[in-house]
């Protein structure tokens, strides 16, 4: 079975690899008790319980978020293209044992620069690589914008029932990636997704300026 940092050498995907990380069990990466190998876990979330909520706040990482409480924090090196390695910084809680949420984000990852920064080309590299490293297949994409930046949010789902609902956002200079992970269709409930994706605010701070400032007037 392949580790998440063997995974990593792969590609230029820095963010799918926090997604794999987090999310191997329900992927069927992590050995016997994942989703593909274990009908248990698909039919024990049929009913799930109420999430209780909390305000994230990450001023430093330019953005704050609602998720479950008990939030914990990962910060995960991966391999970039020049065979160095990046920071893939991470949050997540669990709202019970089968169900997870988390934020990645990475500033000016591989996918980004292999892309020449245009926010088309990054966000499809950002969703192939994810599809692609998580086995799983697309259901539905939904192209728009996120505090003004463009994202995308995809819903796709594996072999064994698990559902993964994720929202990219690129910034023009960090990329976002927002995941939702359920072990059924049963368990998952759309007024969570909506809320986590709805809440997550990016600040002031590190949004791209609509123009340049205006330079200076010079002094005669």
């Amino acid at each position: 079975m392949k580790r998440w940092h063997y995974i990593a050498l792969a590609g230029l995907g820095i963010l799918a690899i926090a997604y794999v990380y987090l999310h191997r069990q329900e992927l069927g990466l992590a050995g016997p008790q994942s989703i593909g190998s274990s009908s248990s876990l698909i039919a024990s979330s049929s009913h799930p319980s109420p999430i209780t909520w909390q305000q994230v706040d990450r001023p430093n990482d330019g953005f704050r978020v609602e998720m479950p409480t008990d939030v914990k924090e990962l910060q995960i090196p991966a391999y970039n293209e020049s065979g160095g390695t990046d920071q893939v910084n991470m949050i997540f809680s669990n709202a019970d044992a089968e169900t997870s949420f988390s934020v990645a984000w990475a500033d000016d990852p591989p996918v980004v620069r292999a892309n020449g920064r245009s926010p088309d080309r990054v966000l499809d590299m950002a969703r192939d690589d994810a599809l692609a490293r998580t086995q799983t297949t697309l259901v539905t994409e939904t192209r728009n914008t996120s505090e003004g930046m463009a994202s995308r949010d995809i819903v796709a789902h594996n072999t064994g029932g698990g559902v993964m609902d994720t929202r990219l956002i690129y910034t023009g200079e960090r990329l976002y990636m927002l995941v939702a992970a359920f072990p059924s269709s049963n368990a998952r409930r759309e007024q969570d997704i909506i809320r986590f994706f709805n809440s997550f605010k990016i600040t002031e701070s590190t949004r791209i300026p609509q123009a340049m400032p205006s330079a200076p007037a010079k002094r005669n």
